[in-house]
């Protein structure tokens, strides 16, 4: 495909597709945007930090690309993801393919964000909400040291 472009970013700047990327010149053009849930495991976050060994990652990355535009004939991939703090609701990973037809950007796509997840040493670890409420009174008694006493 004319004007490939294979691009790999790690970033802590808020994700944006790269100026002109929306430019047509393939049948078929996929964004994926991985957004941070507010549920991780049943509980509440408030976001997620990601961590990242950043050489190998964007080696990984930029490994990832290259299979993904050889195996699936795509002319145009950018794997774009965050690292530090991403709160509910924001990106962590953007992901856009081009291709001539839509079968293979989408399956590109897919394939590219399981490779990434399985290879890429990216971390992360949520920041779980507190529960600001106060805590409700016992009508048990506690034992503290060797006092009984009420809450």
């Amino acid at each position: 495909m004319a004007n490939s472009l294979c691009e790999v970013l790690l970033t802590e700047a808020p994700l944006a597709p790269p100026a002109g990327s929306e430019q047509a010149f393939a049948g078929a053009i996929v964004n994926f945007w991985g957004v941070v849930r507010e549920l991780e495991g049943g509980r509440e976050i408030e976001g997620i930090d990601y961590e990242a060994h950043e050489a190998m990652a964007v080696h990984q990355l930029q490994l990832v690309a290259d299979e993904a535009m050889s195996k699936f004939g795509v002319g145009h991939v950018i794997i774009h993801h965050r690292i530090g703090f991403v709160g509910v609701g924001e990106a962590s990973l953007f992901l856009q393919v081009k291709a001539k037809h839509r079968q293979a950007a989408f399956e590109a796509s897919e394939w590219m964000v399981d490779e990434l997840k399985r290879k890429v040493p990216i971390w992360k670890r949520p920041k779980f909400k507190i529960d600001n409420q106060p805590a409700r009174k016992s009508r048990l008694p506690v034992r503290t040291g060797s006092v009984l006493s009420d809450r």
